[in-house]
């Protein structure tokens, strides 16, 4: 039987986090009221002029040289003929002739080994508007807010072979997008989206088969049941003698296959031109060395430098650099408290805990760096221990809470008074008869539980290293 390779490229569209739209200054704010944010210029009214925002053009040139891109000199926009409902004036600004970058590289990481894949292009081009379907109503309505929003497009070169493979060079994309910050990458919300090409070919052929593209994937779940599905299907087709249509289809994920929306359109279809209300895009050398010099350091970069500068893990450096947000908490705790194992610890157990809880990112923590600090020195100082310090921790990271306020609030200092805790201890002997006896006939295990019960007293206040010393020198007197 003939053996298959399946032959993937993307299409990834990112909404760009600017405060107005790329060709006017409507707010690009998710969530707002339906066609709140919206004006002639948007909506394509005829005679309004578009004005080509600066910060989109600045945003593009930053992603293209992290994705060690060719920033092109000379840039161009054109004209995208097609009507659709949310395209209200039958055409979108975008970049087909002279995009703003070419020819870049990006290295994935899967099955412990590295692979190059290509970035064929990364062009500018406006957003179109949102259908809402009202299945009960049976009608459709559009919101244009959505319309005008910037976009970048990233092109890649049909290099990877596997849903995994994908995977890991979109969370790679998405975390070096965030690192930059030009956007938030909310899938869910629609700011990065993924256009799937996929195509199979018997193993050992170097020509590209008949491809498919699965449109407008907001889900990485999703889109590795697309991939698996649409293999499948073409291997099917191929095994029974039949040939594969170039076709754009979409994936339902309730029934598990996808499903064929119309025939693939080629560029000629579109009719592209030069957009005639924007003069071209002059980039000189001066800015690509000024936005070149913005550049942040990426995640690969701080997973070297936290196993050298930091005595951690590769595995460890590689969860604290996932976001650029835990990445930042790290690093200015441990300058603070100068504890960097510690403050390690607590992000990667109890802070990857609560946001998986919670279903939370990371730029929603409130915890700062400063009270991240001050709750791993009072834990060493002694004032309280691990088992509150973890209630304190959650507190924090969840809400506007400062520590030592919730600590006094709630009384959660740990006590340290001899005397107060000899007294304690003693009872908790005398109460225990049994548990005494057991461990002076060796069974270590009573003395946790003369521990536990010592613990229990106190409400779990006591300095717990004090009372192993005072339980150890009364047992043993």
């Amino acid at each position: 039987m003939k053996r298959y390779e399946t032959v993937i490229g993307l299409e990834v569209h990112v909404e760009l986090s600017t405060a107005s739209k790329i060709f006017c200054a409507c707010s690009t704010k998710f969530g707002e009221k339906p066609n709140s944010n919206s004006c002639p210029i948007c909506i394509g009214m005829p005679g309004a002029m578009p004005i080509l925002n600066k910060k989109v053009v600045e945003y593009a040139i930053l992603v293209g040289l992290a994705l060690n891109c060719t920033i092109s000199k000379k840039s161009i926009l054109d004209r995208k003929n097609y009507f659709y409902p949310d395209l209200p004036k039958a055409y979108q600004i975008s970049q087909l002739y002279f995009p703003i970058a070419r020819n870049g590289r990006i290295t994935i990481d899967t099955d412990d080994k590295s692979k190059s894949i290509g970035i064929h292009e990364l062009h500018i081009e406006e957003d179109a508007g949102k259908l809402i379907h009202d299945s009960d109503k049976n009608m459709t309505l559009v919101d244009y807010n959505r319309s005008g929003v910037p976009l970048i497009e990233i092109v890649s070169e049909p290099d990877m072979r596997s849903a995994e493979e994908v995977k890991s060079y979109l969370e790679k994309l998405r975390t070096m997008l965030r690192y930059l910050g030009v956007s938030d990458c909310k899938m869910q919300e629609g700011s990065m989206r993924v256009d799937i090409n996929l195509s199979v070919r018997e193993v050992g052929d170097t020509r590209l088969g008949t491809r498919t593209e699965i449109k407008n994937m907001n889900s990485l779940k999703a889109i590795s049941r697309a991939i698996e599905g649409e293999s499948k299907r073409q291997i099917d087709i191929l095994q029974s003698g039949g040939l594969i249509d170039q076709e754009t289809r979409r994936w339902d994920d309730n029934e598990n296959e996808s499903v064929r929306m119309r025939l693939k359109e080629e560029a000629d279809d579109y009719r592209y031109f030069p957009e005639p209300d924007i003069a071209p895009l002059e980039i000189s050398d001066e800015w690509i060395h000024e936005l070149m010099a913005l550049l942040p350091e990426f995640q690969d970069e701080k997973i070297l430098r936290y196993q050298k500068d930091y005595g951690i893990s590769e595995y460890e450096a590689g969860v604290l650099t996932s976001s650029k947000e835990i990445a930042n908490l790290f690093e200015r705790a441990t300058r603070l408290c100068n504890l960097p194992k510690e403050v390690s610890n607590w992000l990667m157990v109890e802070g990857m805990r609560i946001l998986k809880d919670n279903y939370i990112d990371p730029w929603d923590i409130c915890l700062t760096p400063e009270r991240l600090s001050t709750l791993i020195l009072m834990i060493e100082e002694g004032r309280i221990n691990r088992i509150k310090g973890k209630e304190v921790f959650e507190k924090s990271f969840l809400e506007d809470v400062d520590p030592e306020d919730y600590v006094k609030k709630h009384g959660l200092e740990m006590i340290s008074d001899d005397k107060m805790l000899r007294k304690v201890v003693v009872k908790v002997l005398e109460d225990n008869p049994q548990s005494v006896s057991d461990y002076k006939n060796g069974k270590t295990k009573a003395f946790d539980n003369l521990v536990g019960q010592t613990m229990k007293s106190m409400k779990g206040k006591a300095d717990p290293a004090l009372v192993n010393t005072i339980l150890k020198e009364m047992l043993e007197n």
